[in-house]
């Protein structure tokens, strides 16, 4: 499974720095670093919804607030 989460100046602005820590840190919690690719990219281009997140090229717009119920949902539950 690959999640790419925006960088980009708006996602930043929104919180991508931080939702890329909470998911390191939940990926590593739950042992799931052999079987999930955590990497990052500029501009989505849909910079108004959120901070952009895509798993497996499906996209999800995610905030610091809803970060570990899309974990569970999109990420732990299809692994």
């Amino acid at each position: 499974m690959k999640i790419t989460v925006c960088i980009g100046s708006s996602c930043h602005l929104k919180g991508s720095r931080q939702v890329v820590e909470q998911l390191r840190e939940l990926i590593d919690r739950e042992r799931l670093g052999d079987r999930v690719e955590l990497g990052g990219t500029f501009c989505m281009g849909r910079c108004q919804e959120g901070v952009c997140v895509t798993v497996d090229d499906v996209f999800h717009s995610v905030t610091v607030d809803t970060v570990g119920d899309f974990f569970e949902q999109e990420v732990k539950a299809k692994v």
